[in-house]
């Protein structure tokens, strides 16, 4: 009797071995073995080096600061020694969504990021630059490793 329970035991303990493990592989890998056991973190708050290309005016590499949760909260930008403190973010259906206020003569303007993001990750996006309502600028949009400006 006693030889069968420990037969028992120890497939029962096989068996959830074999299936976390396949749960951790389902889950994602994230760049490194180390991280393929102990996933990145799914938010975005953080702050993210945003490289534009392709635009007229707004070319380069700026710091772009973000804070909440996995589904949106607010933001920040430090583009060109200026900061632009007021802004949010929002992730839905898989896409991010930044919005940055920028204070222009006489009216507002806004500094959009949008890309694809799922997991805590942020993919190649597109930035807008909206100056009285109607499109100013627009670039491709890539954005670096996380806390990494």
């Amino acid at each position: 009797m006693r030889f069968s329970q420990r037969i028992l035991i120890g497939t029962v303990a096989t068996l959830a071995m074999v299936a976390s493990a396949g749960a951790v592989m389902a889950h994602g890998y994230y760049g490194s073995p180390t991280n393929m056991m102990f996933p990145a973190s799914l938010g975005y708050s953080g702050n993210w080096p945003v490289t534009v290309t392709h635009s007229q005016f707004d070319n380069g590499t700026d710091c772009l600061t973000l804070n909440g949760g996995s589904r949106g909260g607010s933001a920040s930008l430090v583009a060109g020694g200026q900061k632009y403190p007021y802004g949010s973010f929002i992730v839905r259906s898989g896409i991010l969504v930044v919005n940055i206020s920028e204070p222009l003569y006489g009216q507002n303007g806004a500094l959009m990021f949008i890309a694809p993001a799922s997991r805590g990750h942020i993919g190649q996006g597109v930035f807008e630059d909206i100056r009285g309502g109607s499109n100013f600028d627009a670039g491709d949009l890539t954005f670096g490793v996380k806390n990494g400006c």
